[in-house]
């Protein structure tokens, strides 16, 4: 079948694919295929065009004891008759595990299958081989992962999508949320929010709120809510979405947020039985606050200058206006150097915090990173002062340690940085983590903190900071109750998850989950003991074993065996937890239980992938999709929701997110940071007739590589320039070859051969690429689902006496790229990290000097520019710089000899 592809992507997020058109309302989410493999640019097609009705969206929401079970379902139909692209969707919370998903079409059914990781790397490969996008999961924002999936429908044919995915509610400041983001992007015949409470404790308050809201559509929301359940609804008809009588856009764009707790007594909590397996829930109300101990440790390394440190103390003068009086703290701030604002903690007194304040306020950033000093200097203030008997008696210790990058001074193995901070605080305190950004190791905090009864969170780079900061202060500003343990009859349960808690803080609740031994058991004695602020807190209590109609006779209300899948759900959880912090010789035996468990109960998680298999068609014989749960570092590509998706940004762990990578002029490289106007560069040196490897990735054999040309001639005893005058362009999975040069374009795919000339504006698109020729200025070349990057041609006189034609490479979309992509440009696509110290005079009195940490060099860099020659060919754009001297020595991984390869187009 032959005719253009248009496509429509439904659901909880829905966007229109519209071929060719690249400047729409935002949001919109552009694409095109086509069935012919070569022909000229299509006309723009309009919207109401595409004969994609969208039938119904619907979101259905069950909550039975805090724990969630989501259902989102979008059917629609393609009433054109040519085949279509629909893509499907949804945004859902990153705690929790995706266990369903199918699409139904004209009546058959495809099923998301849940495989072990290793298992589905092989059908991973096969796809990324193909050309497809394997990954259907990625981050979106700080709380949301983004699921997203397309397949071609034949005409007059519909469609239905599901996805289900399941989470326990965790309680923060005293209340559960549930978030669902709704953002449809056009109306819907049928838009339905359903969400459904039930909670056997009592349902102590429940509030709703939309970002969406207008004074129009508040009223469409229905609550009823009884004592132990609540019944939602948010139902809009096709007029009630529009922004305007005459409009075709909506109302309906944001999050829908349900925020609710439950009864409390001041007794054991709660504890409900269902089918052999049990969960209690403990926070018990009204108990007095204990006194904390804690020792604020803040990063002042280089990378820390600017709006980073001025939020960090912004909030940390505010932190410590929060003292209660009863608590004592200190600070710790460290570069390279470790400085104590006092030798010893000091109590929180009205005197001692605005003395802290005024010292917080003379902090600034200055040189290296020594993370391992730093904390064993607050864990040595801590025991000193419990050994003087210094602190209150049934008080809570803590650190809390804000840092934005790796260690680069002192101790900088992570390895021995956990172990050395692990035995120092020998379980006697706390410790807390906070990433500032996403320079730092996440995973290195965040075993670091669970190693040590802590957490690991990160601090987004952004307005809030300051505010996220305070937020996390706030969440173990009280805590309530130490050394907390709940015990069980060993005879009568089994498979119990973490019963022992560090600490309780105030608006938190500790949660437990097993299987009981023998079903006719009548009751199961419960104890809770902890350490209180002036006595032992001990609770017991004598739990009947009631049958399920008895306690849960709202079966509406519930779904299967839910506390049997919150108890999977939790101890999978724990389990992988527990593998981040034990002994390697430990880790096999828990990845197996935890792996077990995924695949038993069929949540998506770490160990786990979902194998999404597509209808089979004439291009895509078999075509197998991979949706794999994102750890806390891989969210680090997260690519604003706003922006076009064809000139995406490009993430890369420096100060900030990249925004080009590029080669050009008398070959000068920049790897450019535009959130905070900053960039690293530097220069090769070599003699005309170089080929230099600057891509090239071994999954799909995606290569690019450069040769060079010199001067017309070089007057004696000057020095030569060069410059890149070809570029050979390799695609082995896609069977592309595309020589550049000054002169002209040469095209081979699949053993047919094309020439396109520089003199001509021409466009061509084939299945798996795509090159535009703007006359005499630039080509740019898309390759599906590999990468974009533009190739500029510098026009020189052609009767100048020395200078000639010359080449410039940029990039504009790697994300697509594998964590293996390398060479000169590719090894920066995924990120370099390094601290820059304050600067100083160097040999030249213009260009001041500064001292760079970086792969484990310290280099000499210079502040100087380059010319950026995207927007104005002729005369560039001043890009200012970090220059790394040596032809990248330092930067660069090896030397730059190991980047000469002996063909244009040499592959790997």
């Amino acid at each position: 079948m032959s005719g253009v592809w248009t496509g429509l992507l439904l659901g909880v997020c829905v966007y229109v694919c519209v071929t060719a058109q690249r400047n729409g309302p935002p949001g919109f989410l552009y694409h095109h295929h086509h069935r012919q493999h070569d022909q000229t640019e299509e006309p723009k097609q309009n919207i109401s065009n595409s004969k994609i009705e969208v039938q119904s969206v619907k979101i259905d929401c069950k909550v039975a004891s805090r724990f969630a079970h989501t259902v989102m379902t979008s059917t629609a139909l393609n009433k054109a008759n040519v085949s279509q692209e629909v893509f499907f969707e949804v945004e859902l919370p990153k705690t929790a595990f995706i266990t369903n998903f199918s699409m139904e079409i004209d009546g058959q059914t495809y099923l998301g299958e849940v495989k072990e990781k290793e298992t589905a790397k092989e059908q991973y490969e096969k796809a990324v081989s193909a050309g497809q996008t394997a990954g259907l999961v990625k981050a979106s924002g700080r709380k949301m992962e983004k699921f997203s999936v397309s397949v071609n429908i034949a005409a007059n044919s519909n469609i239905t999508f599901t996805l289900t995915y399941e989470e326990l509610l965790q309680r923060r400041f005293g209340k559960y949320e549930i978030m669902i983001r709704v953002k449809p992007k056009q109306l819907v015949q049928h838009f339905e929010i359903v969400a459904d409470v039930y909670e056997p404790q009592g349902i102590a308050f429940l509030d709703t709120n939309a970002t969406f809201l207008t004074n129009e559509l508040l009223p469409l929301v229905e609550k009823m809510v009884t004592d132990k359940m609540a019944h939602l609804s948010f139902s809009p008809t096709l007029d009630q979405q529009r922004k305007c009588p005459d409009c075709d856009s909506t109302l309906v764009d944001g999050d829908f947020i349900i925020t609710y707790d439950v009864n409390r007594a001041k007794d054991i909590g709660d504890i409900q039985i269902v089918n052999g397996y049990f969960v209690h829930f403990f926070a018990p109300a009204d108990l007095p606050r204990l006194p904390k101990n804690v020792v604020f440790v803040i990063d002042r390394s280089g990378s820390m200058h600017g709006k980073k440190m001025e939020q960090t103390l912004e909030a940390l003068v505010t932190i410590l206006g929060d003292l209660y009086e009863e608590d004592h703290f200190g600070l710790v701030t460290f570069d390279d150097k470790i400085e104590l604002w006092r030798p010893s903690l000091s109590k929180a007194s009205q005197d001692n915090v605005k003395e802290a304040k005024e010292f917080v306020k003379t902090i600034t950033a200055r040189h290296m990173t020594d993370i391992n000093g730093a904390v064993l200097h607050a864990v040595d203030m801590l025991t000193a002062a419990k050994k003087n008997s210094s602190l209150p008696d049934h008080s809570a210790s803590m650190i809390i340690l804000l840092t934005d990058g790796d260690p680069t001074s002192g101790e900088q193995h992570l390895p021995q940085i956990q172990e050395n901070v692990r035995n120092a605080i020998g379980g006697n305190m706390s410790l807390f983590c906070l990433g500032f950004g996403y320079d730092v190791d996440y995973t290195f905090l965040d075993v670091m903190a669970k190693q040590n009864d802590g957490l690991a969170r990160r601090i987004y780079e952004a307005s809030d900071a300051a505010l996220q900061l305070q937020g996390f202060y706030e969440e173990v500003a009280s805590p309530l109750l130490l050394e907390v343990n709940l015990h069980y009859p060993d005879s009568l349960v089994n498979s119990l998850t973490n019963s022992h808690f560090r600490q309780l803080f105030d608006g938190n609740e500790i949660v437990v989950a097993g299987q009981l031994n023998d079903l006719a058991v009548d009751n199961l004695l419960i104890e809770v003991s902890a350490q209180g602020l002036e006595e032992q807190f001990l609770v017991q209590d004598q739990v009947s074993v009631e049958e399920w109609a008895l306690m849960f006779p709202e079966q509406e209300y519930i779904f299967g065996d839910f506390t049997e899948r919150l108890w999977a759900y939790l101890t999978i959880q724990q389990l992988l937890d527990k593998r981040d912090k034990c002994k390697p010789e430990e880790s096999e035996n828990i990845t197996a239980e935890a792996l077990d468990l995924s695949l038993r109960y069929n949540f998506v998680t770490p160990l786990t992938s979902m194998v999404v298999t597509k209808p089979q068609n004439d291009e895509n014989p078999e075509d197998a999709l991979i949706a794999d749960k994102l750890s806390e570092d891989q969210r680090q590509d997260i690519i604003p929701q706003d922006f076009d998706y064809d000139i995406t940004v490009m993430p890369i762990a420096l100060k900030g997110s990249a925004q080009a990578l590029l080669v050009d002029g008398d070959p000068h490289f920049i790897i450019e940071i535009p959130e905070v106007n900053d960039a690293l560069c530097f220069n090769t040196d070599d003699k005309p007739g170089t080929i230099f490897n600057l891509v090239r990735e071994p999954l799909t054999g995606f290569v690019v590589n450069g040769q060079t040309i010199g001067d017309k001639k070089v007057e004696p005893g000057s020095k030569g320039h060069t410059y890149f005058g070809r570029f050979g362009i390799i695609h082995e999975k896609f069977n592309i070859r595309l020589m550049v040069t000054t002169r002209e374009i040469l095209v081979s795919e699949q053993g047919k051969h094309k020439e396109l000339l520089w003199s001509k504006t021409s466009t061509v698109k084939h299945l798996n690429m795509e090159l535009q020729v703007a006359k005499d200025h630039s080509l740019t070349v898309t390759l599906r689902n590999t990468v974009k990057c533009v190739i500029i041609l510098h026009k020189v006189w052609e009767k100048h006496p020395y200078h000639q034609d010359y080449l410039g490479f940029y990039t504009v979309d790697s994300h697509l790229l594998s964590h293996s992509v390398h060479g000169l440009i590719g090894q920066f696509f995924h990120g370099v990290k390094f601290e820059v110290s304050e600067p100083f005079q160097g040999k030249d009195q213009d260009k001041p000097d500064a001292t760079m940490f970086v792969k484990g060099h310290k280099l000499t860099v210079t502040r100087g520019w380059q010319r950026d020659f995207r927007k104005d060919v002729k005369n560039g754009e001043n890009v200012s710089c970090w220059f790394i001297h040596k032809n990248g020595t330092g930067l660069i991984d090896g030397k730059l000899r190991d980047y000469i390869v002996s063909d244009l187009f040499k592959t790997f």
